[in-house]
């Protein structure tokens, strides 16, 4: 960290997690509930109550399928859509608001806290339902006990995010506050309520071979479920992405294609397969209607910032279009080749939307990256997608070195874009120049326009990704807290401001420059922090000020005195734990595949795909 940033981050000791009374009072909360919860499974696997089989039977009678599919799933859909809920809310707050006081502070938290305890309660529930061998997969538990293999994996799933919770907490202890949605912790969360989407789908598809083929048929309301999962799983891909749907991204604008790109090859294409025509778009209609909900209650219902999402139409008109050659018919290959439709065709369709409505529309210039980064990931991530659809519709998997290096080579394209997108360029001795001018007030908000000259004035290209002012963190009532300008170019290095930005109260106001492999970014106006012990950066009718690491200035909570060694040792921890979800997930997907008999093409293939 070059000295020029260290005057912009946390000196103090706020925000360095919760408060003890609060930790305590959680933690015996989730402890007496915890108890209250194993205290009934125990009842129940011991038949010393009946209420909960006769639930589960009930919803089993109604949705045709096991008691220990249809009640969990039930469960699962209401408890998935409320941390979905709380989830883009608690995002809002803090880009409109800052950080909290503590975790009781900020009211999204027991919605995220409530979606992800009930998503652990309903694999739990799943695993503790079946009296009987719940199908041939099923994973023992005791002498006369067998789990299937979704519960168990959603269980984990909710685990896995639950245990994201305290981390959290502990990471803030550590390094403060890293105000960004790609905190370690706070991907723990996302991760695992994401990837429970696809448990779903695999519990539904054990109950629906344990039933067998005298159930009756399927009518529009299971349809609907199913439609919905995949809806849920392009959902829960694409919440990786909120911070470029809230124009509040902290790293290169080449993640996002790569991100909407990975996430529709691997829901569209598994819809595809498992539900044929028109699968893939009404799922991604689904997830637009559920996504624009959530975003309507939280921005202009609740006076939060509001954001944007991508619209996948394009990725699953390109997979729809596909599925009429006769490579629907061999799905590997469909699902590899859908991922480079999606990756090419379907992206340049979804920057239509994005250019359209994003605050921050992507430039000519980011192609040639970003397809260099979206392709790889979307083929192969488009062949796993293609072998969840192949699971799901009882169609053999390849060998099992070929199954798993499928998934291994995917990992490793994410992580190789990631790596590449993660890389990123401080110039050294730049500088920007502001003349700023008094503009009308907003109450007793003051607002200034600017003529800015940044040295050298050939420091950014003809063609950048931005260069703009962004305000933050201002508090709900002007603007929702957010503030966007994009600046009018003048001439080389010189530009204006099209529109009065707010330079007091709780504002984080900066000029930002993204131009390719350069992310940089200058301190307009900060307000003081005492709670951190960070001083206020006042906004000067003349000021020359250094560019410097972008992230320094929106993330001023975090730590900058702990060792970097400390920070490598706890995000491989983290790794470590998201590599072992992913893991368990392929291993139970291949299980139920190996366990369960194999069908012919015309046997499993859903009306109207041939």
């Amino acid at each position: 960290m070059t000295m020029q940033s260290v005057q912009y981050v946390a000196q103090g000791t706020e925000g360095g997690g919760a408060a003890l009374d609060q930790v305590i009072g959680m933690s015996i909360a989730a402890m007496v509930v915890g108890a209250g919860l194993l205290w009934i499974g125990y009842q129940h696997r011991m038949r010393r109550i009946t209420w909960l089989h006769d639930l589960g039977e009930w919803a089993g009678r109604k949705f045709h399928r096991p008691a220990w599919v249809a009640l969990p799933i039930a469960l699962f859909i209401t408890t998935i859509i409320t941390a979905l809920f709380g989830f883009i809310w608690d995002v809002s707050l803090h880009i409109g608001k800052g950080r909290d006081p503590g975790p009781r502070a900020n009211p999204a938290h027991y919605f995220i806290l409530f979606g992800l305890f009930v998503l652990f309660v309903a694999g739990c529930l799943a695993c503790v339902l079946p009296y009987e061998k719940p199908g041939p997969a099923a994973i023992r538990i005791t002498k006369h006990w067998y789990a299937p293999v979704g519960g168990v994996l959603m269980a984990g799933c909710g685990l896995y995010a639950l245990i994201g919770f305290p981390l959290d907490d502990i990471w803030h202890r550590i390094f403060g506050q890293d105000v960004t949605l790609w905190g370690p912790t706070h991907l723990m969360m996302i991760g695992g309520a994401g990837f429970s989407t696809l448990t779903a789908l695999l519990l539904e598809h054990e109950g629906r071979r344990a039933v067998g083929e005298e159930r009756p048929k399927d009518g529009p309301g299971i349809k609907f479920i199913q439609y919905l999962a995949f809806a849920g799983l392009v959902i829960g891909m694409s919440v990786f992405q909120i911070e470029f749907d809230f124009g509040v991204m902290q790293f290169r604008q080449v993640f996002e294609p790569m991100l909407i790109a990975a996430a529709a090859a691997l829901a569209l294409v598994a819809a595809r397969i498992m539900l044929g025509r028109g699968a893939a778009l009404v799922a991604a209609l689904l997830a637009i209607a559920l996504r624009g909900l959530v975003a309507v209650i939280v921005g202009p219902l609740l006076g939060s910032p509001i954001n944007w999402f991508a619209l996948y139409l394009g990725p699953a008109v390109v997979i729809e279009l596909l599925a009429l050659t006769p490579i629907i018919k061999r799905p590997i290959v469909f699902g590899m080749v859908s991922g480079l439709g999606i990756a090419t065709v379907g992206l340049y369709l979804e920057s239509f939307w994005i250019d359209a409505v994003y605050d921050y529309p992507w430039p000519a210039s980011i192609w040639p990256e970003a397809l260099a980064m979206a392709i790889p990931v979307a083929v192969l991530v488009g062949a796993c997608g293609a072998m969840i659809g192949m699971v799901v519709t009882n169609q053999q998997l390849p060998r099992r070195g070929i199954s798993i290096g499928l998934v291994v080579l995917a990992v490793l394209a994410i992580g190789g874009s990631t790596a590449n997108g993660l890389r990123y360029e401080v110039p050294q001795n730049a500088t920007a120049t502001f003349a700023l001018t008094e503009a009308p007030p907003i109450g007793d908000q003051r607002m200034v326009t600017a003529d800015i000259r940044i040295n050298p004035p050939n420091l950014i290209s003809d063609d950048p990704n931005w260069v703009s002012v962004l305000g933050w963190q201002g508090g709900l009532a002007h603007d929702r807290g957010m503030f966007v300008d994009h600046l009018q170019k003048l001439g080389p290095g010189h530009y204006r401001s099209t529109t009065p930005m707010p330079v007091s109260g709780q504002w984080k106001t900066l000029l930002r420059v993204h131009d390719g492999r350069i992310m940089t970014a200058v301190p307009i106006y900060l307000h003081g922090d005492p709670g951190i012990g960070a001083a206020e950066i006042p906004a000067l009718t003349s000021m020359t000020r250094p560019f410097g690491p972008e992230i320094t200035i929106l993330q001023r909570e975090r730590n900058p005195d702990v060792p970097q060694s400390l920070w490598l040792v706890a995000c491989l921890v983290v790794l470590v734990c998201t590599l072992t979800l992913i893991a368990g997930l392929s291993w139970g997907a291949g299980r139920l595949n190996k366990a369960e008999p194999t069908r012919s093409k015309t046997e499993f293939e859903p009306s109207g795909q041939a």
